[in-house]
């Protein structure tokens, strides 16, 4: 049975009573049996489903004028969804459903879905599927369990199909696969999904760790900051008032205490107390698998942007050891994503990006003009999927020449075209750790020296770019990231 709701206040709300309703008698199904009950009945099974959305545009009279990229409709017709943590996600269903239901009239409708929850995403975090004599191979004979046959990526990657008289998809991804991504965020970064923020930096270097960590602790400990706790890999929560007098020292000890060791993407989340939303810092090592990894994941939170903060091999001569590249383009040698988004793809640089990581490194270093342009450069970054692609400089020597390329890395492209391929913004600015092509290889002490002065700047300029994309989300959510078969959701 569906709801009608007259405000997206109220569809919110149905869709949070009918989530906790399945949720909590699915749970409660799972506990008996697990205790050694009977399994539930196919009645009981009948509500362990997930909530749907329906949204009706009728598109009576003119079609609403906006230059917003998203929030709109492209046609008449009806469009549906199921949705997950409904709760968790209310403000962003609220930016997306009052431009839907307010300007363009459309009608929404709440009620359960086919979709059923698979029993393992109601389950408390660290609860195993085992208890008495209730195994998984059980458990997975009489609730629903997550198959990947019905997760996919069909609506972001225009492979879609609607059939006749169905509705049109709402939103990138379905309750299936934002639930599949949220548990799988919790495994490789070693933080509840919950705790990450929407301004994500990346990163492919430990170091950048350290210094987020002392500079959040700094802020924690300013009375005026508006930032308002930390939260480290395994659950570590630092809150503002429990910093002490050495933040330096406390982030030392955090650092060493926590378990990051044991997850492969740790995530570190300086969160904020004003609504605006906080600082999400990733390191996830190095190569372009990782790189399609994690923001397979951090897509399905929608946020406003994910930068890449990290090193790169400078190519040009007029370069230096610690200057920046700041990438405007892409050769992506990467291959990991060539079925679905295909090398002869171009990806857009996006203005507003590439304006704020400038201004950033002119507000960070203090220079600007002729003394910026000596220590950042705009070009093509390649992005590689081998690390020692040196060894067959005759045969990489002519694309690269022909890319006019500046610099090396192993995750920038794989990023950018992630953040093209979900419509999450994405920007790179890198730092040259070493010059291969001109004699300057990376070696134990030069290496050390070139972090220890280079890392904390860097990411100040990272950290100083959001601040300045924080104040125009409506230009950030860019067009350029839409196709013209776009979902009404962002």
């Amino acid at each position: 049975m569906t709801t009608r709701c007259a405000t997206p206040e109220a569809a919110i709300a149905a869709l949070a009573t009918l989530h906790g309703q399945a949720s909590t008698a699915l749970r409660a199904a799972l506990e008996r049996v697990m205790a050694g009950g009977a399994p539930p009945t196919p009645e009981e099974r009948a509500a362990f489903r997930y909530p749907e959305l329906r949204l009706t545009y009728a598109a009576g009279g003119a079609r609403p004028a906006t230059r917003r990229a998203w929030a709109k409709f492209q046609a008449p017709g009806t469009y549906a969804t199921t949705i997950t943590q409904p709760a968790f996600f209310r403000r962003y269903l609220l930016e997306q459903l009052r431009p839907l239901m307010e300007e363009f009239g459309a009608t929404a409708e709440v009620g359960p879905s086919g979709q059923e929850i698979p029993y393992p995403y109601v389950l408390e975090p660290g609860r195993g599927v085992e208890a008495g004599d209730a195994t998984g191979a059980m458990l997975a004979r009489h609730f629903p369990t997550p198959s990947l046959a019905e997760v996919g990526d069909e609506v972001a990657d225009s492979l879609w199909q609607a059939a006749p008289g169905a509705p049109l998809p709402l939103g990138l991804f379905d309750a299936a696969r934002v639930d599949y991504s949220l548990r799988r965020l919790v495994h490789y970064t070693g933080t509840d999904w919950r705790a990450i923020q929407p301004w994500i930096l990346l990163t492919n270097y430990h170091r950048y760790v350290d210094q987020f960590i002392r500079w959040g602790l700094a802020e924690l400990a300013r009375e005026e900051s508006p930032w308002s706790g930390l939260v480290l890999p395994g659950g570590v929560q630092i809150a503002r008032g429990e910093v002490g007098a050495d933040p330096r020292a406390t982030a030392e000890a955090l650092t060493a205490a926590s378990p990051w060791h044991r997850f492969q993407m740790p995530a570190y989340h300086l969160a904020r107390a004003d609504g605006s939303g906080g600082v999400t810092l990733v390191n996830i090592g190095v190569g372009p698998s990782n790189a399609k990894n994690i923001t397979d994941h951090l897509a399905v939170l929608r946020p406003h942007c994910w930068l890449m903060v990290g090193h790169c091999a400078g190519l040009r001569g007029s370069q230096a050891i610690g200057d920046y590249v700041l990438a405007h383009a892409y050769l992506r040698r990467d291959r990991i994503l060539d079925e679905l988004v295909p090398p002869d793809i171009p990806l857009p640089a996006l203005a507003e990006v590439q304006v704020a990581l400038q201004e950033a490194a002119a507000r960070v270093t203090g220079e600007r003009g002729d003394a910026l342009k000596r220590r950042l450069r705009t070009g093509t970054v390649v992005t590689y999927d081998d690390r020692n692609w040196e060894l067959r400089w005759s045969r990489e020597r002519r694309p690269l020449n022909l890319s006019r390329a500046i610099a090396v890395d192993m995750e920038s492209g794989t990023l950018a075209a992630q953040g093209y391929r979900f419509r999450v913004p994405y920007g790179t600015l890198l730092c040259v750790s070493d010059r291969p092509l001109h004699g300057e290889i990376k070696l134990p002490g030069a290496a050390s020296a070139f972090y220890e002065r280079a890392v904390g700047q860097h990411l100040m300029i990272g950290l100083e770019a959001v601040e300045i994309l924080r104040g125009d989300l409506g230009s950030l959510h860019s067009r350029k990231l839409r196709s013209f078969d776009e979902p009404p959701f962002r």
